[in-house]
This record gives structure tokens, C-alpha cells and sequence, in this order.
């Protein structure tokens, strides 16, 4: 058991929907990125996916294209992203944290030692969006036998044919993909949305948590109905990189979690 596993079970428990949000580490800065992500928790986040910045972020919109840059032009490193995360856990042991990126810099630094130091520094999960389930000896496997969670994302173009080869080793939750494209596009409809959750979750007893195009309380809290969370990421980067305060931030965060959480 994960630390996922263990708050899917104590959001079942409370017949409660995820909240997930997503930040680019390092973005503004350091120092305040480090403050988001500590306020988190606090502004009723369930899963917080850390943004691993990486120089060609292909299946990402300008909005996170643009925070990963900030955050590469103020020195953020895989390293300093691990070292975020392990400052993170010294002040909490419970919150999930899911790495979510690209598979170069892993693959830089030798994927025993990237499992290793992840473990150490207190990450649960991985989304890595360019490896297909093909590569699934390359880092999904080793991932999993070092205890932590390699979660795959669905879209709308992957047909029954497909699914269940996504669905294979996948572990934690499945990401749905609402619309097709990249982050920060078009946004996510709930009755588009819930066939196609109902139809993966015939295939998986995983939870189904619906990420992009999720911009509002409201949109959050229609997603949230048809899903078993909801995933923010764009909207929240977005009012970071306007320059808003940590605390207007969490604001924002919160009025998303409470959306989600009123499913």
C-alpha cells in the first residue's frame, strides 16, 4: 500500500472525490514554489502532482510549457525538485506526491538511482507521459518493484482495442485525458467525461481521476460527479505565473478542492 492507495481508501471511506492539483516545481522560484506546495494540503489538496521541469514538454500547453521554463531559468533541477519534495515531507508524511514529467532526465541519471532517491525523497507515484506501455521494463516495472506507483493516462482515442494495454501495470489511479490535445486547452464536459470514465472503469477497479481543460469550482465539481476526482493543473500554473501572492494562490486552490469535494 501507497501512500495513494491509502487516501483513495480514506476518501472512499468518507464517500468523498479526489482533488488533485498540479504544480511545476521551482516555478516562480524555489523558495516559493516550496511555500505552494507546503499550502497545499491546508487548502484541502488530496494528490499533488509535482511538475518535473524538462526543456521539451511536448504533450504540455504554453501556459506549464512557460512555468517549466521559469522554473529551468532559476536553476531547477531533477535534483532540487527531489530536494522540494523531501523539505515537503518533513512537515507531512501523508500527502501523496505523483512526479509527473518526461522520461530524459530519469533516464540521465540511471533509473536505479532516479527509483532510489525518489523513494527517499518521499515521492509515491509517476506519470511519464513518453513511455508507452511498450517500455514497460524500462522504468513502469522497476517503479513498481521499488514501491512506487506508475500511473498511466487514457484519453479519448484510446479505443477497447487499446485500454486494456494501458490498464496493464498501471497502479494508484488512471489519469483520464478530457479532451484531446495538450494541457490547458479546450474545456473538459462532464457528459463527454462520464462514458468514458464508466467504460474504463469496467475495465479496472483503479480509480478514474479526470485531468485537463478544468478551470472553474464549477467545472471541478461537474467532473468530480462522474469520476472519482478531479485534476487541476493549467489554471492553477496560470495564476502563478501571473505573479499572484502564495496566499491569493491557495485561494484559488481551495475554491477547486471544494468544488471537487462537494461531488
Amino acid at each position: 500500500m501507497t501512500r495513494i492507495d491509502d487516501k483513495f481508501a480514506e476518501l472512499t471511506a468518507a464517500g468523498k472525490k479526489a482533488f488533485v492539483a498540479y504544480v511545476m516545481a521551482g516555478d516562480p522560484d524555489y523558495d516559493t514554489s516550496l511555500e505552494i506546495v507546503k499550502g497545499l494540503p491546508g487548502a484541502g489538496v488530496d494528490i499533488i502532482e509535482l511538475g518535473l521541469p524538462f526543456t521539451d514538454p511536448m504533450a504540455d500547453g504554453p501556459t506549464i510549457q512557460l512555468a517549466g521554463g521559469r522554473a529551468l531559468d532559476g536553476g531547477m533541477t531533477l535534483q532540487k525538485t527531489l530536494d522540494l519534495a523531501a523539505e515537503f515531507r518533513k512537515d507531512d508524511d501523508t500527502t501523496p506526491i505523483v512526479l509527473m514529467g518526461y522520461y530524459n532526465p530519469i533516464y540521465s541519471r540511471g533509473v536505479d538511482k532516479f527509483l532510489a532517491d525518489a523513494r527517499e525523497a518521499g515521492i509515491d507515484g509517476l506519470i511519464v507521459v513518453d513511455l508507452p506501455p511498450e517500455e514497460d521494463e524500462e522504468l513502469c516495472i522497476p517503479a513498481q518493484k521499488a514501491g512506487l506507483n506508475f500511473i498511466r493516462l487514457a484519453t479519448p482515442t484510446t479505443d477497447d482495442k487499446r485500454l486494456p494495454k494501458v490498464l496493464t501495470n498501471t497502479s494508484g489511479f488512471v489519469y483520464y485525458v478530457s479532451i484531446t490535445g495538450i494541457t490547458g486547452a479546450a474545456e473538459a464536459e462532464a457528459g463527454d467525461v462520464g462514458p468514458e470514465v464508466a467504460r474504463i472503469k469496467a475495465q479496472t477497479d483503479l480509480p478514474v481521476i479526470v485531468g485537463f481543460g478544468i478551470k472553474t469550482p464549477e467545472r471541478s465539481e461537474a467532473i468530480a460527479k462522474v469520476a472519482d476526482g478531479a485534476v487541476v493543473g493549467s489554471a492553477i500554473v496560470s495564476e502563478i505565473g501571473n505573479g499572484e501572492s502564495v496566499s491569493d494562490v491557495l485561494a484559488f486552490v481551495k475554491s477547486l478542492a471544494d468544488g471537487a469535494h462537494r461531488a
